[in-house]
């Protein structure tokens, strides 16, 4: 068994001793549970969630091995780490707060991310030439692990939201927060979505016009949307016969587009099952699973979160990445969608400690910046990848 193998074996063990953990994280929740039980619950799911992110560190270092690289060089990979930082930044937060049912939504959305990444290309390829700098190991790392914690400021939110907003009414909030619960199940569709056809082996193949760049490009989800000026070359396969809008910058654009669409749409339709087998709004329904949050101790989270992650995307996202970019391309700043987005993420999350400073946002409004940080976040990394092309186009 050789490295590659031993470290996809490693992130299999984890992603289940991760699932695992949860539901004694969310045993946690049962009603009847007198506080010793509940106590013995945690301890097992911190356990649990001890020894996954060991056997996901173990992964990650036989993967380097591998690699001969840090393997934070393409889509899998990044996420593959983005995952390992948030479960580093939750275990951190458990052990400074003691404040477990944070798992609860932490450790689910670490899996759901595993479960994104797996659907990428998983093998080890060698680096492009602008990614063979040592910056790679400093920018890159510094980026994720400040997003994680960032992201557990999310987690907190989401916490404190699904615990204080009035859900007796319909309301503005309760909109939002049910759009929210979308997006989340969207995300869990298109896991399911990705894995389902990778076990059956689907794979769409386009014809291109023969050029530098492509001769054809393979789908491995149904063509809702085709690349521009293409011919369906796999026969027997569904395709809408639309294509691709043309300010997508070529057919890997399309072709990430196509599985965008696919993650929505199938999240409309798991999200409406989900609102007839609970009759009631998801927000509604979860409330009445988290009603002994204390929302003190999760507004405290959320502000400890930020103040530690924001310096450290400061000098990760901007001023590592600035340096790198002078020695790869020439100059410290230009207009690629991923650093134009990378100052938006910095100036929003500015924002949000300037409110909470000076203004006194706590509460409901910290909690509601915080999940759009978080959109925010998830945004460059989804839809800046996948969709729009730039210099980074290879992460």
């Amino acid at each position: 068994m050789d490295f590659y193998e031993i470290s996809s074996s490693l992130l299999s063990i984890s992603f289940f001793i991760y699932l695992i953990a949860v539901v004694f994280f969310g045993a946690i929740l049962g009603k009847k549970r007198d506080e010793r039980q509940k106590s013995k619950l945690t301890t097992i799911g911190i356990i649990l969630t001890i020894i996954g992110f060991i056997a996901q560190v173990g992964s990650f270092i036989f993967r380097w091995m591998e690699a001969g690289h840090i393997p934070v060089s393409n889509m899998f990979e990044f996420i593959y780490f983005f995952s390992m930082c948030l479960i580093f930044a939750f275990l951190l937060i458990h052990f400074i707060y003691r404040y477990s049912i944070m798992g609860i939504v932490a450790l689910p959305i670490a899996i759901v991310l595993i479960g994104y990444g797996s659907v990428f290309p998983t093998e080890v390829t060698p680096l492009v030439d602008s990614l063979q700098s040592n910056w790679l190991y400093i920018h890159v790392t510094t980026v994720a692990l400040a997003q994680a914690i960032l992201s557990i400021s999310f987690v907190a939110g989401l916490l404190y939201l699904i615990v204080k907003v009035n859900q007796e009414v319909r309301s503005k909030e309760t909109s939002y927060l049910e759009l929210i619960m979308y997006f989340v199940v969207s995300v869990i569709t298109f896991v399911i979505l990705s894995f389902s056809f990778g076990a059956a082996d689907y794979e769409a193949v386009f014809n291109l016009p023969e050029n530098e760049d492509y001769t054809d490009i393979s789908y491995t989800l149904p063509a809702l949307i085709g690349p521009t000026d293409s011919e369906l070359a796999t026969t027997g396969h569904f395709y809408t016969g639309i294509e691709a809008p043309s300010f997508m910058n070529g057919p890997e654009a399309a072709r990430k587009f196509n599985t965008l669409i696919w993650s929505l749409l199938s999240g409309l339709v798991l999200y409406g099952l989900l609102r007839l087998l609970t009759r009631k709004r998801l927000g509604a329904y979860l409330q009445n699973k988290f009603g002994k949050v204390n929302p003190d101790i999760v507004d405290d989270i959320i502000y400890r979160a930020v103040a530690i992650g924001f310096p450290l995307f400061t000098l990760g996202g901007l001023i590592f990445a600035a340096i790198w970019a002078q020695q790869a391309w020439g100059r410290f700043w230009g207009w690629d969608p991923k650093e134009v987005w990378a100052l938006i993420t910095w100036l929003f999350y500015a924002a949000f400690l300037h409110l909470r400073l000076t203004r006194g946002w706590h509460g409901k409004k910290s909690a509601w910046l915080a999940v759009i940080g978080f959109g925010i976040i998830m945004f460059n990394l989804i839809v800046i990848n996948l969709v729009i092309s730039g210099l980074h186009s290879y992460a």
